[in-house]
């Protein structure tokens, strides 16, 4: 009679998670590894896993620590999560990479009444995607984080046209919506949680491919937004960072930014 032989070990990890009011909340989430006899190793999670590659290198850490060199290509179960599907290019020269929404990819996690029209930005290459929660105060239409922890933080809101008005049609323009003192003083209050009087320091509009983009520039807090709107949604593009940050990042910021195009 064959013995199978089980090991196991576990360990954590802990990332940010930020909220539309610039706050931050730590969220630790553990992982167990379980090591049967036939080399496989599977690899289970009390809560939603944070990143396949994370899971990689957990397999490959158990095996470290249990004593079985040579075997970090052990097999990770996993699937594919709504709404968490990869969409990051390779850097480019300047370690910058650029992020693209996949057609693929879920809206409003997996609440979604029409395909969302993608849209991309540029990142520098240590900023990573943070999973967004439904119980975040932004509801369903908060799309996307990612964050770095020594740059700052990043969220994309994606909400209904219908939110302005019902006669937008499903060809809607951020013109049609209103001028942009009309946008960030009704759409600022969900980014920053406050009233925006007083805070706009700057307010531009670009147009790129066609399509106008209103970007402003808001302090306190420190955030810069891109607002635009596609078909029947309306797009505001957010990054933040903390004061230091600000000081020491604000070039890489404001790129990243500027960057933010409904393709």
């Amino acid at each position: 009679m064959g013995t199978s032989l089980f090991t196991n070990c576990s360990f954590s990890w802990r990332y940010h998670h930020t909220s539309p009011e610039i706050g931050i909340s730590r969220v630790n989430k553990t992982v167990a590894c379980y090591r049967a006899s036939d080399g496989e190793t599977e690899i289970h999670s009390g809560a939603v896993n944070r990143r396949s590659v994370l899971l990689s290198g957990a397999s490959l850490g158990c095996s470290t620590v249990l004593g079985f060199p040579g075997e970090g290509l052990a097999v990770v179960k996993q699937g594919l999560l709504a709404g968490r599907i990869p969409g990051l290019s390779e850097p480019d020269e300047q370690g910058w990479r650029t992020y693209r929404r996949p057609d693929e990819k879920s809206g409003g996690h997996g609440v979604g009444w029409s395909p969302i029209i993608p849209y991309a930005f540029s990142i520098p290459q240590e900023w990573d995607e943070v999973p967004v929660s439904i119980a975040d105060l932004g509801g369903t239409e908060i799309d996307l984080r990612f964050a770095s922890p020594k740059e700052g933080r990043l969220f994309v809101i994606v909400a209904p046209v219908l939110r302005f008005a019902d006669n937008l049609g499903d060809n809607a323009t951020i013109e049609k919506i209103g001028p942009p003192e009309k946008v960030i003083n009704a759409f600022g209050p969900e980014v920053i949680g406050e009233n925006v009087e007083g805070k706009v320091l700057s307010m531009e509009v670009a147009e790129h491919s066609g399509r106008t983009y209103y970007q402003y520039e808001l302090e306190p807090p420190h955030v810069l937004i891109t607002a635009t709107a596609a078909g029947n949604r309306f797009y505001m593009f957010n990054v933040t960072g903390s004061g230091l940050q600000w000081k020491r990042h604000y070039k890489d910021l404001k790129k990243i930014a500027d960057s933010f195009r409904v393709v």
